[in-house]
């Protein structure tokens, strides 16, 4: 029994989205992410998968990569991504796995989950590449926090021996950090900030380590070679 983590698979079993193009690590993607996927995952295992799902625009188109993943051992915790257009309200998200008897899917969102002891909480989060410059929108960012918050609230209330939070987007790239998610996951006594987003050139920039006590794990597909990342046992 393990945890483990892995982000932006861009599956794309239901539309005509193939990541082949990208060249490198992306040719045969999801046959590598199968293989890799059922070489190093139980069925007891739990793996949070950190956005950038699937390129459905619905759930009805974004079926059969539910299906993909449902097949796949272990249980799935999703996190949002800035391209799952799919996403849609906790309601809803539920009552469509649970009609398409999905059982091994649920969703992070306003909520958190446990393994073991330690709490599993996050959001999609804002990326910030220029800080508050042209394209930053106050209102969503504000309620990205409000929904990191909650989650690191319920985690917290548990008692757990560690809370790991998971983002889509990196709070901290390059030259950049946001300084209101930071100060969240330090008041919370975030020790460890999973990540996705960030792809072929962009990985570059990423910052991985510990910055500010914590320490920074970049775990998009191409970055670990779609090789889950085991956090715990």
């Amino acid at each position: 029994m393990a945890l483990y983590t892995i982000a932006d698979l861009h599956l794309a079993c239901g539309v005509e989205k193939p990541m082949d193009v990208f060249g490198g690590r992306w040719q045969g993607y999801m046959e590598k992410l199968e293989k890799n996927w059922r070489a190093c995952i139980a069925g007891d295992d739990m793996v949070v998968v950190g956005g950038d799902i699937c390129w459905g625009m619905n759930l009805e188109q974004s079926k059969a990569d539910f299906a993909f993943l449902d097949r796949l051992p272990g249980h799935k915790i999703l996190l949002k991504g800035n391209h799952d257009l799919w996403w849609d309200t906790a309601k809803k998200m539920k009552a469509f796995v649970r009609e398409q008897g999905f059982q091994s899917i649920e969703f992070l969102h306003n909520n958190c989950f446990f393994y073991k002891d330690i709490a599993i909480c996050g959001t999609r989060g804002w990326f910030y590449e220029e800080d508050f410059k042209e394209g930053h929108d106050e209102k969503i960012f504000r309620r990205e926090l409000g929904r990191l918050e909650t989650s690191l609230r319920l985690g917290q209330a548990a008692g757990p021996r560690e809370i790991l939070c998971f983002l889509h987007y990196p709070p901290v790239y390059a030259s950049f950090r946001c300084g209101e998610i930071i100060e969240l996951l330090q008041r919370y006594g975030v020790r460890r900030c999973v990540y996705g987003h960030l792809h072929s050139e962009s990985r570059r920039w990423a910052v991985e380590g510990v910055q500010e006590g914590i320490r920074f794990l970049l775990v998009s597909g191409d970055h670990i070679d779609f090789m889950p990342l085991r956090l715990a046992e």
